[in-house]
């Protein structure tokens, strides 16, 4: 296990470095802490026994469940089995797996009741990450494993797992999943690689097929297929740049069938588009219906459109994340973020996870607006919070959307959630004008009207880099509905180009919010 745990430290280093606090710190600080004959660690009989006493809350729970007007939370029967990734199968059943325990678990949404599935094949007090699950066509679940390099299959018929190992030359860290008919594809965190198996494979020794990278030792992030069947993923290194790529699995399958013994490099079928140099940490990526590529920068607050026809990103923002998220008690955070890590595509909508927000988003890319729900439960000890109360994040990574449902995971307080989308808003806001064009130098009056019957507050949030755009909002709370006048100033250094403003609307349990459109001539 000696290689396991160095892996381990690797990534807890790396993240550390992307988020506010390490997301992955998994039992790397506490693991070396439930060794040491100094530190008290109280048998419980449970998964909560992998960590020691002082441990505990940091990553089993802080307190009990709780509810909005649009977030339902659950508690895991289980103490401590830290969930993480989550699916849904054809009838509703909700499935997610658990990282301190090996298991798959069952959540019937009717009856609220939960089933844990034992793993014989998991060892004692093995830990793993396992980001990514999907559910097949045949009633199966797939999961990845990075502890143990594996695949992993789950029958939801008769609750029994099969592993498959995963193919690495040094180390790998398979992420997300997608079940695709008989075939999975899996990128590789580590290796730099997209992975495809073939499920209907009966000889013992299981075979991959593999998109090496084209940028030599970087990362490689989320993927999706899009309606053509290309598979588009991301290439890249922690803020040092990287590529967007698309490979066109369907030509190089009809090669592969024609020739037979013909040698030939993936690399012949793939197109790399480099990636804005403001892009870090590019995790989730999602294809539309409208073969747009959609990008979730996990080391800003941005996500971004990429339109193939002009190669041109469009640089989109969420809010900032509620001061009640990071705490800021020691005043070392300057510029919070709210990291947006994983996203997922549904008609015309995207949906991402705020990881250090805490909350769920929804924008709707033909209206271009965006809902942000807060998820209620906050453990303190992954953000600054020093006496303050209500503080915190309880790291939602894994979540599925599907029809007027997002469930999602807390991988720090043992409890799955649902937000409920058909739930009508507390606050709507809308804006005057969508589209404006303003010289440099000078400034553009509009107005934002905001239906309320709560505390609000008004926000706004430029793309632009540096002060190039300026928003200035005369009233910042509310409590009832209004008209707000609002003015968009533009520097006189400004660089000219297309920029996205976002005015939102703010209560205690959602986030509302529109992009205005502002393009700075010279």
């Amino acid at each position: 296990m000696r290689k396991k745990n160095i892996k381990g430290l690797i990534v807890a280093a790396f993240f550390a470095v992307i988020l506010i606090t390490s997301t992955l710190a998994l039992a790397l600080n506490s693991g070396s802490n439930q060794q040491n004959p100094l530190t008290k660690s109280t048998i419980t009989g449970t998964p909560a026994d992998n960590f020691p006493d002082l441990e505990r809350p940091k990553f089993c729970s802080t307190g009990e469940p709780k509810s909005t007007t649009y977030i339902t939370e659950f508690r895991i029967p289980t103490d401590c089995t830290q969930p993480l990734a989550i699916t849904v199968d054809d009838s509703g059943m909700v499935y997610f797996v658990q990282t301190n325990t090996g298991k798959v678990a069952k959540f019937d949404p009717t009856t609220e009741y939960f089933v844990e599935y034992p793993n014989p094949d998991w060892p004692a007090n093995a830990r793993s990450m396992s980001w990514g699950a999907d559910y097949s066509y045949d009633g199966n679940v797939w999961y990845t494993d990075d502890s143990f390099n594996s695949l992993w299959k789950f029958s939801t018929i008769d609750g029994t797992y099969e592993r498959v190992g995963f193919p690495t030359k040094e180390d790998s860290l398979p992420q997300k999943i997608r079940a695709l008919g008989n075939q999975l594809i899996v990128n590789d965190f580590y290796e730099g690689k997209i992975s495809f198996y073939d499920t209907t494979q009966t000889t013992e020794d299981k075979t991959y097929t593999n998109i090496p990278s084209p940028l030599p030792g970087s990362f490689v992030g989320g993927f999706d297929v899009d309606h053509n069947g290309n598979i588009w993923y991301t290439n890249w290194l922690l803020r040092q740049g990287g590529a967007l790529v698309k490979f066109d699995n369907t030509k190089f399958n009809e090669f592969v069938q024609s020739n037979t013994g013909q040698n030939v490099t993936v690399l012949e079928f793939s197109q790399a588009y480099n990636l804005p140099p403001a892009i870090g940490a590019p995790n989730g990526l999602s294809a539309d219906k409208h073969g747009n590529i959609w990008l979730a920068d996990t080391a800003s607050s941005a996500f971004y459109k990429f339109t193939e026809s002009d190669e041109a990103f469009t640089k989109y923002v969420t809010s900032d994340a509620p001061k009640s998220t990071y705490g800021n008690a020691t005043g070392v955070i300057k510029i919070p973020v709210s990291q947006p890590y994983w996203t997922q595509i549904d008609g015309d909508k995207l949906y991402l996870n705020e990881q250090a927000a805490n909350a769920l988003a929804v924008f709707d890319i033909e209206q271009e607006t965006l809902l942000e729900y807060h998820v209620p439960s906050k453990n303190p000890h992954w953000a600054d919070c020093g006496d303050q109360q209500n503080c915190g994040i309880a790291q939602v990574f894994g979540f599925k959307a599907t029809q007027d449902t997002i469930w999602f995971t807390e991988w720090v307080e043992n409890k799955i959630g649902k937000v409920d989308l058909s739930e009508p808003l507390s606050a709507t806001i809308s804006v005057s004008q969508k589209q404006i064009s303003i010289p440099r130098g000078q400034t553009a009056s509009m107005e934002i009207t905001v239906n309320t019957n709560t505390n609000t507050e008004i926000l706004s949030k430029a793309t632009s880099e540096f002060s190039d755009i300026m928003v200035k909002i005369p009233t910042k709370q509310i409590t009832d509905s209004q008209s707000i006048p609002v003015s968009i100033v533009t520097s006189q250094s400004a660089l000219p180009g297309t920029y996205k403003v976002l005015l939102s609307a703010r209560t205690a349990d959602l986030t509302v919010s529109e992009f205005v459109t502002v393009t700075i001539t010279q």
